[in-house]
């Protein structure tokens, strides 16, 4: 495969012309809650037609492709927010979609796959994360949509960082949740294009932290992992072929536990009535225990596909 390298400013501009009518620009609102330390905004990614910003990614990935490339149809290794968006667009296209996912993913993550027409191909997770790695899958045919390591991919996350840009030219920095590194890598080269006096912070969940502890000890570090209801992030690794670049254009990450996780997730339903994943509260959780510093700072809302039960836990005051 080939390196990662910080996506042109040119390739995200045009990134963001592509998207022009399918992904929506969604807004950016002042955190309503009590107490912050800091001027806190949300950029509302769970607004986007799946619910995720991965209509982002996905959608530059495939529009920005030769149809006579997608006979074959396209796949992808996710079972959450990457697959739904390639099969939402695998749809409007008219082509095959596949989706490689976890054989233990559950049934709330493969009902909306089924009902966007997509075939799914269950592995088990040790070979799941494998293809991941790889970029590769015995048996699959057509385009691979990578869920994150993938230059077209970030291009397409990097059009959040410009938006931001636009609606708050004083932003000091954006907190992002972290979970393959191809958004926050994607925002960060638009943000270091433009503004690079902007700080890009990470955010990622206790229970599977790998590059908080990488970027601390200088170098990739395996950590514990611990599956939690923050299915879209966390991780025993970071990904080899990210590595390098998030070290380089990231200025820190932060490690929240899923305690304050499920509180942000709360804090957004009573002050915003905004409904966010786990992996779409982290980065409010992460500026909330200031950690993340002060001025104003920006909070990736990354998606809202929480399941309802679980949602109904963490309002009761619970972690699921």
């Amino acid at each position: 495969m080939n390196a990662l390298r910080p996506i042109p400013l040119e390739a995200i501009q045009s990134a963001r012309a592509r998207l022009a009518g399918t992904a929506v620009r969604t807004p950016l609102v002042r955190y309503a809650g009590p107490d912050a330390p800091a001027e806190i905004y949300l950029k509302l990614e769970n607004l986007q037609p799946v619910g995720s910003f991965k209509m982002r990614a996905a959608g530059n990935a495939l529009l920005g492709t030769d149809r006579a490339q997608l006979t074959e149809g396209v796949w992808t290794a996710s079972a959450g927010n990457m697959a739904q968006a390639v099969a939402w667009y695998a749809c409007r296209l008219g082509i095959r979609c596949t989706a490689v996912v976890p054989d233990d993913a559950p049934e709330a993550k493969l009902a909306p796959l089924r009902r966007l027409g997509a075939h799914l191909e269950p592995r088990p997770f040790a070979e799941y994360q494998s293809i991941q790695r790889t970029h590769e899958c015995a048996g699959m045919a057509g385009l691979l949509v990578h869920p994150f390591a993938d230059e077209a991919v970030m291009a397409g996350d990097g059009t959040l960082g410009l938006e931001i840009l636009e609606d708050l030219p004083d932003v000091d920095a954006i907190v992002v949740p972290y979970g393959g590194g191809g958004l926050s890598c994607g925002i960060a080269s638009a943000v270091r294009a433009v503004n690079p006096r902007v700080r890009i912070v990470a955010a990622e969940a206790a229970s599977g932290a790998p590059l908080t502890a990488s970027l601390a000890a200088g170098k990739p570090v395996a950590v514990p992992f611990t599956p939690s209801f923050i299915s879209g992030i966390g991780a025993p690794f970071v990904f080899p072929e990210i590595w390098p670049l998030a070290s380089r254009l990231l200025d820190g990450a932060i490690a929240i536990e899923l305690e304050r996780v499920a509180e942000a997730v709360r804090l957004l339903v009573g002050w915003n009535h905004v409904v966010a994943e786990g992996a779409g509260a982290v980065a409010l959780a992460a500026a909330l225990s200031g950690k993340a510093g002060g001025g104003k700072l920006v909070c990736i809302v990354s998606g809202g596909n929480l399941d309802p039960a679980k949602l109904v836990k963490i309002l009761e005051g619970g972690v699921p």
